[in-house]
């Protein structure tokens, strides 16, 4: 009898754990595989389309987060940096590339500017 109550008792606990799911995620977390670069690159062009000329650059990263890629250089006296956000898509590559970016232009760690037209502008100054 106490083998039977044992036996018993053991199957009612597999058969009660048998039954239970463990809920590690409810599925809706902000990330879907395949377009966080989309997400990503949404929230970069919503973010640069509240900047303003004059921002310095601890302000612009601490709202835009790290950039894709930077670059520095001196020119007459004045420092730039240049930090490139992730705002469009042009390979299926997995990579981000430079002309997937939108530059933003420091001078002197204020916000000059943004976009193509001021980054060859500044590119082609610091090149004479």
């Amino acid at each position: 009898m106490k083998k039977l109550l044992s036996a018993l008792s053991a199957g009612l606990v597999v058969l009660s754990l048998a039954g239970c799911v463990v809920s590690v995620n409810d599925g809706d977390d902000g990330f879907h595989w395949g377009d966080d670069w989309q997400d990503r690159q949404e929230e970069n062009r919503a973010a640069i389309a509240h900047l303003y000329i004059g921002m310095s650059r601890a302000e612009v990263e601490k709202r835009m987060g790290p950039p894709d890629f930077t670059e520095a250089y001196s020119h007459d006296g004045a420092e730039y940096h240049i930090l490139h956000y992730r705002t469009r898509h042009r390979h299926s590559d997995g990579e981000t590339t430079m002309d997937e970016t939108t530059p933003l232009v420091f001078r002197d760690d204020s916000l000059m500017g943004w976009g193509d037209t001021l980054y060859q502008k500044v590119s082609r100054d610091a090149k004479q």
